[in-house]
């Protein structure tokens, strides 16, 4: 999976997160120490900023991110980790 779609789609998330909990973009870049128009680039999934920016957007909101294996390991992957 390309960056910019991994950044779209968190950002997308953020901006999902950030309306259900009734934040205006202002409030939560406050809470974030960022200006409004930075959160604006953050929920557009820009690829240039940094990503301790999404962590902080996400900590502000009450997540946590968990990386998640695409595909579980095989018997025979699982037998060579247990000798």
């Amino acid at each position: 999976m390309q960056t910019t779609l991994i950044s779209q789609r968190i950002g997308h998330s953020i901006e999902q997160m950030r309306k259900r909990r009734g934040l205006t973009k202002v409030q939560l870049a406050e809470r974030i120490g960022i200006t409004r128009q930075k959160l604006s680039e953050i929920e557009q999934g820009s690829s240039t900023v940094a990503i301790s920016f999404y962590s902080r957007a996400l900590n502000a909101l009450g997540c946590d991110v968990e990386v998640v294996a695409k595909s579980l390991p095989t018997l025979d992957e699982l037998e060579d980790v247990f000798r």
